[in-house]
């Protein structure tokens, strides 16, 4: 027995920040792990970033967005939800695929810190060489 649900899903990662992102026809409500998206991003390359799907389909005002969102920074966070975003927006809608695709919205950016390595100060960096 198929069930009518209203929510699609999308998965956002980047660097180490994962965004769960549901979608349902609606008012245009943005929530962020429980807040209002201005509240929760609040520079504005960040809000661009996040809501950036939805300009790119232009379908601001059609769909209300609830976000959770763990791990990384401002930045990573909001590269994340636009992922998902643009993940669920691309379910509901195919005919989005090529807007997304060319706004380069569904490409998983896969950068990740570098790992510290033994006799290094981090990454690469050495140590600080004292000739005296």
């Amino acid at each position: 027995m198929a069930v009518n649900n209203p929510w699609t899903w999308g998965l956002g990662r980047r660097k180490t920040a994962i965004a769960r992102v549901r979608l349902k026809p609606g008012a245009g409500g943005f929530v962020v792990n429980g807040k209002p998206m201005d509240s929760y991003f609040v520079t504005t390359q960040t809000r661009q970033r996040a809501g950036q799907p939805l300009v790119a389909t232009e379908s601001t005002g059609q769909y209300d967005v609830f976000c959770n969102v763990n791990g990384g920074g401002p930045t990573g966070q909001s590269e994340a939800v636009s992922l998902g975003i643009a993940r669920a927006l691309k379910n509901i809608n195919p005919a989005s695929f090529d807007a997304l695709r060319e706004e380069g919205l569904l490409t998983r950016d896969s950068r990740m810190k570098e790992r510290k390595k033994y006799g290094r100060r981090g990454a690469r960096r050495g140590f600080q060489f004292s000739k005296r």
